[in-house]
């Protein structure tokens, strides 16, 4: 079984880049989502969030307050790596039970979907190869300011909190450069780079 590792900043198009390398047969293991998990009613982070931020950090659904912790965790740098502590391991074993449950599948390529690949330090030696989604710092912020209505300054908080984009680049294996694509042009862009990978 192959492992690919693909990342970028937020606002890159690398969900949809996911999701186009599962149309070819991959199983997309997605870091985020098992983070959310993690910390939705229920998740195994929320009592040690509880215990870490405060109750005040959990809406009454018993959710993680998301906006609340993340405006804590971008103005204090402390308070997100305690925050990382709780989820970060969380994450990490539910990933491993994945892949080892896709290589008792048979499955031949694995992606793991992780947008802090960069910046962990760790997962270079756990992928065979990295690919990195791309594009221009505006084009980031108005794609998630037109599907989350944060506003400027929150999204080059979080870009800013992330790995450059030079950073990034210097890590992969292949960078995909998505800007100004159309679907079908990044699905062809897609296919080209999953051809090249073996995927």
């Amino acid at each position: 079984m192959r492992k690919l590792g693909l990342t970028g900043g937020i606002g890159s198009g690398k969900s949809t880049v996911a999701a186009l390398l599962a149309r070819r047969g991959a199983v997309v293991i997605d870091a985020d989502a098992l983070s959310r998990a993690s910390t939705a009613p229920g998740g195994a982070a929320i009592p040690r969030i509880i215990e870490a931020f405060g109750a005040d950090f959990v809406q009454q659904d018993g959710a993680l307050d998301r906006a609340r912790m993340r405006a804590l965790a971008f103005s204090d740098a402390q308070a997100r790596l305690r925050l990382e502590a709780i989820v970060h391991p969380l994450v990490r074993q539910a990933t491993e039970a994945l892949t080892e449950k896709a290589r008792r599948a048979g499955v031949r390529w694995v992606v793991h979907d992780v947008p802090l690949l960069v910046e962990s330090g760790r997962w270079a030696a756990q992928v065979d190869r990295v690919l990195v989604v791309d594009c221009r710092t505006e084009t980031q912020i108005a794609r998630v300011m037109a599907r989350s209505g944060m506003d400027e300054d929150a999204v080059r908080q979080v870009i800013a909190a992330q790995a450059s984009r030079l950073q990034r680049r210097r890590a992969a294996d292949l960078v995909l450069y998505n800007d100004a694509c159309t679907l079908p042009e990044l699905a062809a862009t897609v296919d080209l780079a999953a051809t090249y990978l073996g995927l």
